[in-house]
């Protein structure tokens, strides 16, 4: 990596996403469990949601997704000298999912490593890049956030079974001297005090795999789902404005909400907190569901995509999750 240097500014000059092609709809889950395709979809918003098979991992998608930011940003694997990989279902303890992805991608020049802060991930994962390129520590980074939840998903539990899906999305960021554009801003926050309102029990050296931790079901998603509604929010707008602050806008200058994908009446809440007409807000909840970490990547690169984001747009990012940890970008496309 390169020795330290002025200051720059953070840009993203490549996006790409990636999901598996099983789809699961609402009415799939109406044959598995006691729910409907209305109880979810007035709830949740969402209506689908695609699904890994056995073969397809973490490091699977995230390399899919890598490649079209790379070739989106005109730069090969070579040029890669960090990876940072946001998730909460990494192939295995260790080695790091990132290096999993280094090695597929053949970016033999890239450091790696993966992050936890379940769903904000991406955004944490994000503002380190940034602080990296920001020192002169890094040049040309890939961010990655990453979810294969379906392994980790009791089937056989309506209350969770029906909000999650899998995916990756993934940018390439490079420094800029340009004033205005770029990474303006971001914030992240912890409350570790309410982390057991959404974790994962089994598996980790508190409770070690084990007869035991299998026939209680441990190795599953447990969340209080009720407990997590006024927090969501509340952070979600804290953060949201911090960042702004930071800059010296405020939310009528924003041209594109992206929130994390979890429910669309939190996104509906957040957003009538910060005076946002729900048309300056990217929803794609319907069709993908809560992908965790990969929500916000998976949303800007098809926004970007399909022509929603525009130059010189002002686009703020914000997302809640596991810890709790919540998080957001202020970004200049």
């Amino acid at each position: 990596m390169a020795g330290r240097s002025h200051l720059k500014r953070t840009q993203i000059v490549g996006t790409g996403s990636a999901v598996p092609e099983k789809v699961l709809t609402n009415f799939d889950l109406e044959k598995m469990v006691d729910t409907s395709d209305e109880w979810i979809r007035v709830r949740t918003g969402i209506q689908r949601r695609h699904i890994a098979d056995e073969k397809t991992t973490s490091a699977t998608l995230a390399s899919e997704a890598a490649q079209k930011a790379l070739k989106d940003a005109g730069l090969s694997a070579q040029d890669v000298d960090f990876i940072l990989v946001a998730t909460v279902t990494p192939d295995m303890p260790f080695p790091a999912t990132g290096c999993l992805v280094q090695e597929s991608l053949g970016a033999t020049k890239a450091a790696a490593m993966d992050l936890s802060a379940g769903c904000s991930g991406f955004i944490y994962a994000l503002s380190l890049a940034d602080a990296l390129i920001r020192s002169g520590n890094g040049e040309n980074i890939l961010v990655i956030g990453v979810e294969t939840l379906s392994k980790i998903i009791d089937w056989t539990d309506r209350n969770t079974c029906v909000l999650f899906g899998d995916g990756a999305g993934a940018v390439v960021l490079t420094p800029t001297e340009e004033e205005g554009r770029g990474l303006i801003a971001s914030h992240a926050r912890s409350d570790g005090s309410l982390g057991a309102l959404l974790m994962l029990p089994g598996g980790g050296s508190k409770n070690p795999t084990s007869l035991h931790t299998v026939e209680q079901r441990m190795h599953f998603i447990k969340m209080n789902g009720h407990d997590l509604f006024r927090p969501a929010i509340l952070s979600m707008v804290e953060a949201a404005l911090c960042v702004l602050q930071k800059a010296g806008l405020n939310s009528e200058q924003v041209d594109l909400l992206i929130p994390h994908q979890a429910n669309l009446r939190i996104i509906d809440a957040v957003a009538k907190k910060l005076k946002l007409p729900r048309e300056k807000v990217y929803v794609n909840l319907d069709e993908y569901g809560n992908t965790s970490a990969a929500s916000i990547p998976i949303a800007l690169d098809e926004a970007k995509r399909k022509g929603v984001i525009r130059p010189d747009n002002l686009v703020l990012m914000v997302a809640f999750g596991a810890g709790l940890t919540w998080g957001a970008a202020l970004l200049r496309v």
